[in-house]
């Protein structure tokens, strides 16, 4: 593996500095805003055509319209897609066409304080984090092959150190729901989709990696009271949006696929969480296992088959 010489301090610009993405298609869930903004931006000033997969496409439009000055190099376009609405997330598939280079699944929700679900029954932060984004992904997998070396890049969290997939109880129905454990089970498993995918995809030349963008305030804190991070331990939106764009379009992590990155490295695994700076990612979010029994159970879910 070539060396990484990017960290906690890096930006998104920096990481794809000399980065030459034109003819790349790439789409980003919830890229209008947060380090979503930030990635979009990075990747079609780098040269890519990026599609802004949006919940309120108006607003979203709006958004990037005031920062078209970053899209010169290449192009952004803006589609409805909601990404907790399995009816919504058909439709969005449907009209893909083309090849697809890279899926960034940055759309999320934290820490709902009360117990919502979907229309299908299930609980909200998992459906908008995971399960929505898996089957995304596996609706656009063809097209994903078609690119030959796709990367599907799950954007996941520090949450994830706070519970394990709950395996017989993901939505809450015995389980006494709590705004924490259901978000750190959600981004446990994007972390293990991405294992997932590797395992199971990897003929078709794609491959995945998940990540800890950091702590960066953004709108996703509005129902934890803001950022709660000491201040040293924040980064700017630039910095956020680094790792992510790292794994969606360097050229230095070419040929790595399964792992889990923080602050533009690969994170070491650990077997208990600490006291905090929480570091590293959760032996549970990555065990192969795992992963299996994961992928299963959303097909499940989803009434889906490969």
């Amino acid at each position: 593996m070539n060396t990484i010489p990017f960290g906690f301090g890096s930006t998104a610009s920096e990481v794809l500095e000399g980065v030459d993405l034109t003819g790349k298609t790439i789409i980003v869930t919830g890229g209008a805003g947060g380090i979503g903004l930030e990635t979009t931006k990075a990747l079609a000033n780098a040269g890519a055509s990026v599609t802004v997969a949006a919940r309120r496409p108006e607003d979203a439009r709006a958004v990037l319209n005031n920062h078209s000055s970053y899209f010169r190099n290449g192009s952004v376009s803006v589609r409805k897609l909601d990404i907790a609405d399995l009816a919504s997330i058909r439709e969005f598939v449907g009209g893909w066409e083309g090849k697809l280079d890279v899926l960034v699944n940055n759309a999320g929700v934290m820490a709902i304080p009360d117990l919502q679900r979907t229309p299908e029954g299930r609980e909200m932060q998992f459906a908008t984090n995971y399960l929505g984004h898996f089957a995304l992904a596996l609706g656009l997998r063809r097209h994903l092959a078609k690119a030959g070396g796709a990367r599907i890049v799950p954007v996941a969290s520090v949450g994830s150190l706070f519970a394990p997939v709950f395996w017989d109880d993901p939505d809450f129905r015995f389980i006494p729901y709590d705004p924490l454990l259901a978000y750190g089970q959600s981004k446990t498993a994007c972390i293990l989709m991405s294992v997932g995918v590797s395992r199971k995809w990897a003929d078709d030349g794609i491959v995945s990696n998940a990540l800890n963008p950091g702590a960066i305030a953004t709108n996703l804190q509005k129902h934890t009271g803001g950022l709660r991070t000491p201040e040293h331990l924040r980064k700017t939106v630039e910095q956020g949006a680094s790792t992510t764009v790292l794994l969606a379009a360097s050229p230095l992590v070419e040929g790595i696929t399964s792992g889990y990155f923080d602050d533009c490295q690969l994170a070491p695994i650990v077997n208990e969480r600490g006291a905090g700076p929480f570091k590293g990612v959760a032996r549970y979010a990555v065990d192969e296992d795992n992963a299996e029994r994961l992928w299963s159970m959303t097909l499940a879910m989803l009434g889906a088959r490969e």
